[in-house]
């Protein structure tokens, strides 16, 4: 009687070892075991030290677990698994359906349709509800937190004085930069800092005036070759014309006051000194440069969509944004495909999300990423008198009436208060 037991007891044992090579799917907002991780827990102090290591992050923020993502208020949690499976699996009927009757549709559709106001609503009240049909669908997403950093270079006029370079300790490295204090809330969409490298500051001569900090004058020194000028240049009086008297209609000369009589004047633009100061340098002849760390925290997101035929023609955006059951949430280093034992669709519609990975810059550093998938509710309506009938959607938890194209009360041809709505 013992032999059965020992041999149940192995195959427990196999089975267990098959599953550990797996990612642990949990329920949101359950508690996922860690026993695996043991001496691996992560916390938010770890990563954000992550930026201050010039070597690739810390071994503990690669873990494969990084938190147990609590659920977002209102949202529904994962349901109780049922053993039977519909056409992807026991994931695609295993939550709360939205039990909707005649007069929610018909409010919903009303109240969709009262936002615009060239639309009729008697179809919506008065036409036959024909069929209402589930057609959920699957949303899975995969969010990459990455940290990107670049060095530009920033000039100003070096004026003198003390320099902080690279005499007084060697110059940092960019990812040598302690940056914990800056560090963003994981997955932000995009935050951007500028930090000046230290030690990296030096003294160079300006280009512009090759360090003599005047530059010939564009007027009057024009055609001279660089580095040679003359001083006092003198152009033609306009008002003259180099005469040095105005000549007036009775026959008489008067001097002229803008030259004095000479017909000449000092160049407008340097007053014939022939130089102008260098705006580059500000005339000091030297530039001070630096170097500055520009430091990104984004995310990269994959989204992808598994719909039925019943709801391809609704838009992915109307999916993403839709609420409804999360099905499984992630976050690791690097995250692999999702496992669930019994729904062979939703491990293949995962691994597909996993492999469309965005990809990461080589200036960049994954931090971690996250996946999850969800399953939104849609119903299919469709309405029909006599022979016109059309169809719409009520997509999530929100329940968001999305109607494509085809209305049959629309009323677009000025009357917008509209004569339906009127009941004339």
């Amino acid at each position: 009687m013992e032999q059965p037991l020992l041999s149940e007891k192995r195959s427990e044992i196999d089975e267990n070892e098959r599953l550990s090579s797996y990612q642990y799917v949990g329920r949101t907002g359950s508690v996922i075991p860690t026993a695996s991780l043991a001496g691996m827990d992560v916390s938010i102090e770890e990563i954000r030290s992550a930026t201050s290591f010039s070597t690739p992050y810390p071994p503990s923020i690669h873990a494969p677990l990084i938190s147990s993502p609590e659920p977002l208020p209102n949202e529904p949690a994962i349901p109780n698994q049922s053993p039977y499976a519909a056409d992807y699996g026991p994931y695609s009927n295993d939550f709360q359906r939205q039990l909707l009757d005649e007069v929610e549709i018909r409010e919903l559709l009303i109240d969709h349709i009262g936002h615009r106001c060239c639309w009729g609503s008697r179809p919506a009240r008065t036409w036959k509800i024909h069929a209402v049909e589930d057609c959920n669908v699957y949303v899975g997403t995969l969010e990459t937190f990455l940290e990107e950093r670049e060095v530009i270079r920033e000039t100003e006029p070096y004026l003198g004085g003390k320099i902080d370079g690279k005499d007084n300790t060697p110059e940092l490295g960019i990812w040598e930069l302690d940056l914990r204090s800056q560090f963003p809330v994981l997955f932000v969409p995009y935050k951007e800092t500028r930090v000046e490298i230290p030690n990296s500051e030096t003294t160079e001569k300006c280009s512009d005036c090759a360090g003599r900090g005047d530059i010939p004058c564009p007027t009057c020194n024009a055609d001279q070759e660089p580095g040679f000028y003359k001083e006092n240049q003198m152009s033609q009086c306009p008002a003259c014309y180099g005469r040095g008297l105005i000549a007036h209609r009775d026959g008489s000369d008067t001097i002229c006051t803008k030259c004095d009589g000479k017909g000449k004047i000092p160049c407008a633009t340097c007053g014939s000194r022939g130089l102008l100061k260098c705006k580059t340098c500000n005339g000091s002849g030297s530039l001070l440069t630096r170097k500055i760390a520009v430091v990104k925290w984004k995310t990269l997101s994959t989204r992808k969509v598994s719909a039925t035929s019943g709801a391809a023609s609704v838009p992915d955006e109307i999916f993403h944004r839709a609420k409804g059951v999360q099905l499984c949430n992630t976050q690791a280093y690097q995250c692999t495909p999702a496992y669930f034992a019994d729904s062979f669709f939703l491990n293949t519609f995962s691994s597909d999300v996993i492999a469309d990975r965005a990809s990461v810059p080589p200036t960049a550093r994954v931090i971690c990423e996250r996946h999850t998938i969800s399953v939104v509710p849609v119903t299919r309506v469709t309405m029909r008198h006599r022979h016109q009938s059309f169809s719409f959607y009520i997509v999530g938890y929100s329940r968001e009436v999305y109607l494509k194209d085809y209305y049959p009360a629309r009323f677009c041809w000025g009357l917008c208060p509209c004569l339906e709505w009127l009941k004339v």
